[in-house]
């Protein structure tokens, strides 16, 4: 027994985040997720592609993919993925094995481990910053050059 018909049309979420990146065009997954603004979620976020927040997240993000931390988004907690690029306001530590871009506009408290760090003007970035090489990242070893705030 069938309970939804398929002769209704399918609803899609828009896929247009608050995000616009310094070249002007609006940022969309394209085969990711999307954590719309208005949204809390509390507890691990785990995702393999792309995924963008632009609500409210308190715990854990875990993902060899690209994370998004949109305008509207606040994230409270420890991130480990393989790229991260934040416009909203993430408090807590932040581990990208391959790049992390910090957009004009965000707030970032914590840590940041990363092989490539951005920190565009009037981002706002209180903590240190450590970047080192992919392995490293992963692995045990120390970072090879530390800058504080």
């Amino acid at each position: 027994m069938h309970r939804f018909s398929s002769n209704r049309k399918s609803e899609s979420l828009p896929l247009q985040p608050n995000v616009k990146p310094s070249n002007g065009r609006l940022t969309v997954p394209s085969a990711g997720a999307i954590l719309s603004s208005g949204v809390s979620i509390k507890g691990s976020v785990k995702f393999k592609t792309d995924m963008v927040i632009d609500g409210k997240l308190e715990g854990t993000i875990d993902s060899v993919g690209r994370l998004t931390v949109g305008k509207n988004a606040h994230i409270r907690g420890e991130i480990r993925t393989r790229s991260a690029t934040v416009h909203g306001t993430v408090d807590g530590n932040l581990t990208a094995g391959e790049h992390c871009e910090l957009r004009s506009g965000c707030t970032l408290r914590g840590e940041i481990e990363a092989s490539r760090l951005v920190v565009e003007e009037d981002a706002t970035f209180i903590g240190s910053a450590a970047i080192a090489s992919e392995d490293d990242l992963f692995g045990s070893r120390v970072a090879s050059r530390v800058w504080k705030n």
